[in-house]
């Protein structure tokens, strides 16, 4: 008889109590990036305390029925690796214009309802553009992804955005406090802590907040124990030429950086991405997008923030973040719940984000080790598109005086990157005459921990370009 084949680490489930610890890690990483997008739109169309709860709670809901699609997956929808989904950032300011103007809510549902459906019908042509990553494209915008983030760990570091006391260095200490926890965890602790060292790292965090006034949980009794999203909460979808457009962009976009999320979860975890995969996580995306504009939310994307999760546990189950999917789905349901997780202060979540963004970046540099830099033009295709992508990071008014579409597109670190790289290939490696040594003829998929994977495709021979 002969013996069944080997359980790719992606596909194992782990015993119910690391599913739990290791999902509740991926939660605590996106939450708070996940509830801004709704509190922003929200706040800027001055909604009632009652309207932006109810926008909190379906996101939270509809995050964790992406994230099941995604991970699970059916038919030709989800690319079953281990993806968080959340609202993207690129739609905040083409919604905040469309909901501000005369068509409001209605109008923002009806241009993402459109827009998801476009995703569904262009996933195919994505899929066949997989050639045009190579690692020397793949490794940079990974690189870009972790650089990117980092502003985002910073302001949660010195106490969240907008917060009264920002940059209070009580807050940076407490968010050093839980940087050297997670380190230590991770370095001394046993295999099951180290795995779960940043859940570790902010446990201990809010143990010492509560007492030291960082935050309470006053909250928490005033929330309600069910809340159920219904279709259309907000009125029926109206579709506005305009308002579609703008959206229609933000697709485009996010099918950018969701394409270099996938690349870079497929190389942590040894499972290479093909242009089938590729496409049928991306029509999970718009399959999401289009049920988010019917539960009263948004567009949905992979969240870079739990990419870095991956690499830095190096637990590879899409069962585990699936289980995270669960509990976003409670957590939609269950908004005193939700409201214990909200409690948890920003510097608390800066110290674990230092961690997680900087395991991305870092691997961005690994997957670049694979590519050859002598004799060649891929050196300067790396230093400008890490300079594109960087650019309006560092200075986020660069691009105000231009065009929406345009806005949209480069106020973007990920997808101004991403592009740049793309480009820049095509341009020094793929016009006759060019060399494309970036392009190596196997691509290893690299693990976080040391060297290839471990269950690392076989050479298929191959040539990438």
């Amino acid at each position: 008889m002969a013996a069944s084949p080997p359980v790719h680490p992606v596909d194992e489930v782990p015993p119910v109590a690391q599913l739990g610890a290791f999902g509740l890690q991926h939660v605590l990483a996106m939450y708070a990036g996940a509830v801004a997008v709704p509190l922003i739109v929200g706040g800027a169309m001055g909604l009632s305390v009652a309207d932006l709860a109810y926008l909190i709670t379906a996101d939270l809901l509809m995050c964790g029925i992406a994230t099941l699609i995604q991970c699970v997956g059916f038919w030709r929808f989800g690319i079953r690796l281990p993806i968080m989904q959340g609202c993207t950032f690129a739609a905040v300011a083409p919604m905040v214009m469309i909901g501000t103007g005369s068509g409001g809510l209605p109008a923002i549902y009806g241009s993402v309802i459109v827009s998801g459906v476009a995703m569904i019908l262009l996933a195919p042509v994505f899929g066949k553009l997989l050639r045009f990553f190579p690692p020397l494209v793949t490794g940079t915008v990974i690189l870009i992804i972790g650089l990117s983030l980092m502003p985002v760990a910073g302001n949660w570091v010195a106490g969240g955005a907008g917060a009264e006391d920002f940059g209070r260095p009580a807050n940076i200490a407490l968010a050093a406090f839980v940087l050297v926890v997670v380190l230590v965890a991770q370095r001394f602790g046993p295999p099951l802590l180290s795995r779960i060292a940043v859940l570790a790292g902010i446990a201990a965090g809010v143990a010492v907040a509560v007492p030291l006034g960082f935050t309470d949980f006053s909250g928490v009794g005033q929330a309600g124990w069910i809340g159920v999203s219904t279709p259309f909460h907000f009125g029926l979808p109206t579709f506005e030429t305009g308002a579609i457009v703008s959206m229609l962009i933000v697709a485009l976009v996010c099918m950018t950086e969701t394409s270099g999320d996938f690349i870079a979860v497929g190389e942590m975890t040894g499972r290479k991405i093909d242009p089938r995969g590729l496409a049928d996580g991306l029509r999970a995306d718009g399959l999401s997008t289009v049920l988010g504009g019917v539960f009263n939310t948004f567009p949905y994307t992979a969240f870079a923030q739990n990419v870095g999760l991956v690499g830095m546990t190096r637990v590879r189950s899409r069962w585990v973040v699936a289980a995270a999917g669960g509990m976003l789905v409670l957590l939609g349901l269950l908004p005193k719940l939700g409201a214990v997780v909200a409690a948890i202060p920003a510097p608390v979540l800066g110290g674990a984000g230092l961690v997680m963004f900087g395991t991305v970046a870092a691997s961005g540099l690994r997957t670049l080790a694979q590519v050859e830099f002598r004799d060649n033009h891929n050196l300067t295709v790396v230093a400008v598109s890490v300079a594109v992508g960087l650019l309006p990071v560092g200075v986020p008014t660069v691009y105000d005086q231009f065009p929406d579409w345009f806005q949209t597109v480069m106020h973007s670190g990920i997808s101004a990157g991403c592009v740049a790289a793309i480009v820049l290939n095509l341009l020094f490696n793929h016009l006759p005459g060019r060399s494309t040594a970036g392009a190596p003829e196997t691509s290893l998929p690299v693990d976080l921990a040391g060297g290839p994977g471990e269950n690392a495709v076989e050479q298929t021979g191959e040539k990438q370009v």
